[in-house]
């Protein structure tokens, strides 16, 4: 294992050619439309991102000199490596890119080091079967935990805060899971809650105590049009019932109820309208067995968040309250209408 400077990781390190048929490469084709975020995300923490080390194979000579003939010194010392020598990556060829595209906008960057663990390359098969052993057992952590530990994320400290301060949800959000057990106590989980807040939030330039003043504000109206939420927290219903025989506390409620308050503060952020127009939510039948949900909220009885029944939802919601629907939520109600959906 070495540090190596990030100056050295775009001229050193190489990647397997796309054109290459997948038998015949080490590791999967690069995936461009995640180098973006993983970009901004060096350039906005240059003095605290964090990233695990890059694998990588030498099909080369390797030398190396220890510190000392015994003890601890002879486990570190002087890696020489012939620059003839090929470095391939087994495992962090996302992070490479990034790094690369973050060293042209900041060249700064150069001097900072990653850890690298190299292997002497074995052959291809060798390389295949490292790169699926790295991944043979990664986990990606659910959603919520990512929230509660992102303090980078000004929406995700909000969610937070409101799930520990808001009476709508003190006591209701599960913090750690993104999905909720059968018999779970909880009515929300901190990912639903943090969605619900970005899709209200979303385009609009508040401070942030304001921002959460407002979000406060719009959850407590919200929960007001819907008796079942008010129940749970009194101890007269169960939150397993609650989630079995309603949508509201689902993440696609959530979500569906913060795009259509991000339509009302943006036509005014005036407590007294926007707070008027949420009225006719009382309206709305939130429950399972209402088969108006059945493909929007609901596919075979589940359900689904993909992005179709998400808009779908919101566009169920809109016109219970007298909203317009923009033309791409016109035409995905227009193919759900057709039977095309």
């Amino acid at each position: 294992m070495s540090m190596c400077p990030l100056r050295l990781i775009p001229k050193i390190f190489l990647f397997d050619e796309d054109e290459l048929t997948p038998e015949v490469r080490a590791q999967r084709v690069l995936n461009k439309g995640r180098l973006p975020a993983l970009t901004k995300y060096i350039l906005d923490n240059p003095d605290g991102y964090v990233f695990s080390a890059l694998t990588a194979s030498v099909d080369g000579d390797m030398f190396f000199d220890s510190a000392s003939e015994t003890g601890p010194g002879m486990r570190t010392g002087q890696l020489r490596i012939p620059m003839d020598a090929r470095f391939l990556i087994n495992d962090g060829q996302h992070r490479r890119a990034a790094i690369e595209a973050a060293l042209k906008e900041n060249p700064t960057l150069g001097e900072e080091t990653i850890a690298v663990v190299f292997f002497h390359d074995a052959g291809l098969e060798r390389c295949q079967q490292m790169f699926a052993d790295l991944n043979r057992h990664a986990v990606r952590p659910a959603r919520s935990i990512g929230v509660l530990y992102d303090h980078r994320d000004e929406e995700a400290g909000l969610a937070r805060l409101l799930s520990m301060r808001s009476t709508v949800f003190k006591g209701c959000v599960e913090m750690e899971r993104s999905t909720l057990s059968a018999r779970s106590r909880k009515l929300f989980t901190l990912s639903a809650l943090y969605y619900g807040c970005h899709a209200l939030l979303q385009g609009l330039d508040l401070k942030t105590d304001v921002a959460t003043k407002l979000a406060q504000a719009f959850w407590e109206e919200v929960d007001h049009t819907i008796p079942e939420w008010r129940s749970v927290r009194n101890g007269s219903l169960s939150a397993p019932e609650i989630r079995r025989d309603y949508i509201h506390s689902h993440g696609i409620a959530l979500h569906s109820l913060g795009r259509i308050g991000n339509s009302l503060l943006r036509e005014s952020t005036s407590s007294t309208k926007w707070k008027k127009r949420l009225a006719p939510l009382a309206k709305v039948d939130w429950t399972r067995s209402n088969t108006d949900w059945e493909g929007r909220a609901i596919v075979g009885g589940r359900v689904s968040k993909s992005h179709q029944n998400l808009t779908l939802t919101v566009n169920y919601l809109r016109q219970h309250l007298g909203l317009p629907l923009s033309p791409e939520e016109q035409r995905v109600e227009d193919a759900y209408l057709r039977g095309d959906a």
